[in-house]
């Protein structure tokens, strides 16, 4: 996502907005700009947001369809001037981040001159059959089996869905971030594993962490995250409750 091409705007997310956002989360609107909400009842993304919205101050992203992002606003070629992109990379929360990033760790898709995009790895949410998914998202699930864990991906447009997966395989809409991770639109993903012909290795996300122009950059100057080479064990198979802290042992290896 290239952060120029979208309007954004920064207003605090409420505990009653929130609430009445999360109880929402299984409808599928086209809105009048063509812009595509799909999204799913889970009641632990709504005890999630009642929980923590009260410090949220978000990057709210009028945003179109993943697959558009990834197909038409990221970006081929580096951006960043002078200074190291931080895409491919993990970024790591410190120990003093607190909501709703307190031991994040991120999986950075795009870092250029207009912002930066991830998705945050370790924030597991709930089991659900991919058929449902793919309904909320209003997409074909006929013939579609087994299930998949949900992870909330971020702060930003939890309603709308991503999925970092390895790069054997490669769909319509699939941006290579490393040559180990991708990110693609998590419908045809899911669809391609629901019928037994998906990535070996997934996760699919709902929402995204954003930055804009400089904000990241600013952040880890002040200390707020560290970062370590990516790696594909810590994205897909590690236990999530010790991502954090292997995350930090292998930024403490590299330095």
């Amino acid at each position: 996502m290239t952060l120029a091409s979208l309007s954004l705007v920064v207003p605090l997310l409420n505990p009653k907005f929130a609430s009445e956002h999360a109880a929402n989360l299984c409808e599928l609107r086209v809105c009048g700009t063509g812009v595509i909400m799909a999204s799913m009842r889970l009641p632990a993304v709504a005890d999630l947001f009642k929980r923590h919205c009260r410090r949220w101050i978000v990057a709210a992203i009028a945003i179109v369809m993943p697959a558009a992002i990834l197909h038409a606003a990221l970006p081929t070629e580096p951006e960043v001037s002078g200074r190291t992109s931080f895409a491919g990379q993990l970024l790591i929360a410190s120990p003093s981040l607190r909501d709703p990033f307190d031991r994040a760790v991120i999986m950075m898709a795009q870092h250029g001159r207009n912002g930066a995009l991830g998705i945050v790895i370790n924030r597991p949410i709930t089991r659900r059959p991919i058929a449902s998914v793919l309904a909320a998202l209003g997409a074909d699930a006929e013939g579609v089996t087994d299930s998949v864990l949900i992870f909330l991906g971020g702060p930003v447009s939890p309603n709308v869905a991503f999925a970092l997966h390895s790069t054997e395989y490669h769909g319509s809409h699939t941006l290579d971030i490393d040559g180990r991770v991708a990110l693609s639109d998590a419908a045809e993903v899911l669809h391609d594993i629901g019928i037994g012909h998906g990535p070996k290795q997934s996760l699919i996300a709902f929402g995204y962490a954003g930055w804009a122009a400089g904000q990241l950059e600013d952040e880890i100057v002040r200390g707020a995250w560290v970062t370590a080479p990516e790696d594909p064990a810590l994205v897909f198979d590690t236990d999530r409750s010790k991502v954090w802290t292997d995350a930090l042992a292998l930024y403490k290896n590299e330095h």
